[in-house]
C-alpha cells in the first residue's frame, strides 16, 4: 500500500525537472539568435561602409537674374523759393513740413511801391496818347499845306517824325506797364512744384530780396526717385532691357514686417565711374503714404535677365576642391562619384552650374563624410525636387563665379 505514493512523487519530480530544462533551453536559443542578429548587423553595415546622406536632383528651370544694390532716396525735384522783388513779408500762408499743391499760395508781399508804378506807367500812357493824337493832327494840316505849296518839305518832314517819336514813346510807356504788372504779381509767390515745404526762414515784416535766402525750400514727395549704381558688367543686359520697354525695380527697407515697393528704371548714365567701375542709374516710385523720404537708404533689386533652361541645384550640393568646384553625383549601385561643374550663378539658396544633366541625382548634406567610391545610404524622404523649388525663380543677387 506505501509503494504507489513513492513511485507518483517520483514521476512528478521528473516532469518538472524535464520542463525546467527545457525552458532554459529555448532562452538560450532566444539569447544566441539575438546575438547572431546584433552581430549579423554589425557586420553588414561594417562591410558596406554605407553613409548616410541628404540627397536632391538637378534640375532645370528658367532662372530670373536679380541684381542687388545699396540704394539712396533722392527727391525727383527741390525747389528753393526765393522773392523776384525787394519788399516786406506781409503774409505767410504756410506751415513749416507742410504738403502744397502747385499753384497753391505761400508768401504776400507788401506791394504798394509796385503798385504805385503800376499807376505811374498807366498814367504815362494816357500822357503820351494825348501827345500823339495832336501830332497826328496837326500832320494832318501839315499835309494839306505841303500839297498846298504852302510850306516847305523840312516841315512836312519835320511833322511826321514828330509822329513816329510819340508812337514809339506810347509803345515804351505800354512796355513799362508790362514791366510793372509782372513786378506787382510778383507780390503774390505761388509753389511751382506739388511736394512737401521744408523750414521757413522768415515772419511777417521780414525784410526779403532777391539775392538774399530763400523763403523755403519745396521738396516733391511723391512719385520719388532711388539712386544706386551697379557693375559695369552689367550695362549691356540693363541697356537691352531698358530699350524693350519698362524695367521694374523693387525697393526694400529695412523694416520689419514692409512689403517690397514697386517701381521702374527711369536712368541710366552716359559714363561709367572710372574710379569705380561702376554705371550709375536711378529708379521711379510712386510715393502716396510717404514710405519713402529723401535720404533713406533702401536695397533695391532688379532683373535685367533671364537664364532660359538654366540648370541648378542646392548650393549646398556644391562641393570645393583644391582646383574647382564638383558635385558627389549618386549612381545605381548607390556609389558616389565626383562631377566637376562650373557655377555661373548662386541665388537664393539655388546654385546654376554647367557640367551635370538634369535629373542626376547628388548629395546635398553629408557630403563632409565622402570620398568618390563611397557607398550612401539616402534620406529619401528629404531628398526630392522641393528643396530646389524653394528658390526657384526668385532670385537675389550674388556675384558671378
Amino acid at each position: 500500500m506505501e509503494v504507489m505514493p513513492q513511485i507518483e512523487s517520483s514521476a512528478h519530480s521528473k516532469r518538472r525537472r524535464w520542463i525546467a530544462m527545457t525552458a532554459m533551453l529555448l532562452i538560450a536559443l532566444a539569447a544566441g539568435i539575438w546575438i547572431w542578429r546584433a552581430r549579423s548587423t554589425v557586420a553588414n553595415a561594417k562591410e558596406t561602409g554605407a553613409v548616410p546622406v541628404v540627397s536632391a536632383l538637378v534640375a532645370q528651370t528658367d532662372i530670373s537674374v536679380k541684381l542687388t544694390a545699396n540704394g539712396t532716396v533722392t527727391a525727383l525735384q527741390t525747389v528753393e523759393v526765393r522773392p523776384q522783388i525787394s519788399a516786406t513779408i506781409k503774409n505767410v500762408h504756410i506751415r513749416e513740413g507742410q504738403s502744397v499743391r502747385k499753384g497753391d499760395r505761400l508768401f504776400t508781399l507788401d506791394t504798394r511801391t509796385e503798385d504805385a508804378n503800376l499807376n505811374k506807367a498807366g498814367a504815362q500812357v494816357i500822357k503820351d496818347r494825348a501827345d500823339l493824337m495832336n501830332a497826328e493832327r496837326n500832320l494832318e494840316r501839315q499835309r494839306e499845306l505841303f500839297r498846298q505849296e504852302f510850306v516847305s518839305r523840312a516841315e512836312f518832314d519835320a511833322a511826321q517824325n514828330q509822329v513816329e517819336v510819340l508812337r514809339g514813346q506810347v509803345a515804351i510807356d505800354h512796355a513799362s506797364v508790362d514791366a510793372s504788372r509782372v513786378a506787382r504779381s510778383f507780390g503774390e509767390i505761388a509753389a511751382p512744384i506739388a511736394g512737401r515745404t521744408g523750414a521757413i526762414a522768415v515772419y511777417p515784416g521780414s525784410l526779403v530780396q532777391p539775392n538774399g535766402a530763400a523763403l523755403v525750400n519745396i521738396t516733391q514727395i511723391d512719385p520719388i526717385n532711388v539712386s544706386f549704381t551697379l557693375p559695369e558688367r552689367e550695362l549691356a543686359d540693363l541697356q537691352q532691357a531698358f530699350a524693350k520697354g519698362k524695367v521694374p525695380v523693387g525697393a526694400n527697407l529695412d523694416l520689419p514686417g514692409q512689403p517690397a515697393l514697386k517701381g521702374h528704371l527711369v536712368f541710366v548714365d552716359n559714363a561709367v565711374d572710372t574710379a569705380s567701375g561702376t554705371i550709375r542709374l536711378k529708379a521711379e516710385f510712386p510715393n502716396p503714404d510717404s514710405r519713402l523720404w529723401p535720404g533713406m537708404f533702401v536695397t533695391v533689386t532688379l532683373a535685367p535677365r533671364t537664364l532660359a533652361s538654366a540648370v541648378t541645384v542646392p548650393v549646398q550640393a556644391v562641393q570645393t576642391g583644391p582646383e574647382k568646384k564638383f558635385l558627389y553625383v549618386i549612381g545605381d549601385d548607390r556609389k558616389v562619384i565626383s562631377l566637376p561643374v562650373n557655377v555661373r550663378l548662386i541665388q537664393d539658396g539655388i546654385a546654376v552650374i554647367e557640367g551635370a544633366a538634369p535629373g542626376t541625382r547628388v548629395v546635398v548634406e553629408g557630403a563632409q563624410n565622402l570620398r568618390p567610391g563611397s557607398v550612401v545610404s539616402e534620406d529619401r524622404e528629404q531628398s526630392t525636387e522641393d528643396r530646389q523649388g524653394k528658390g526657384g525663380a526668385e532670385t537675389n543677387s550674388a556675384g558671378k563665379q
